[in-house]
């Protein structure tokens, strides 16, 4: 299976307090599953994971709801 890449990265903050510079879909699924508030847009930004994975959306509209999921979860950091 494709990982489904995007790009630029969407760097986010780890629940250990890493940064975790996330660049594929797998990898925004994996990171939206540890998250405890689960907010309306991190409801969408998982529905279109999962529409991604069957290649109903391009890796792209999941990069830009990850990052706007990463921004109400007080995750999203800045690019360096």
């Amino acid at each position: 299976m494709s990982l489904l890449w995007f790009s630029p990265n969407v760097p986010v903050r780890t629940d250990a307090g890493h940064r975790y510079n996330c660049n594929n879909v797998q990898g925004a699924i994996a990171e939206l599953l540890k998250w405890s508030k689960r907010g309306p847009k991190w409801q969408i930004a998982a529905d279109l994971c999962l529409d991604a994975l069957d290649h109903k959306v391009r890796p792209e509209v999941v990069r830009e709801a990850f990052r706007e999921a990463a921004v109400e979860e007080g995750k999203l950091l800045t690019n360096l």
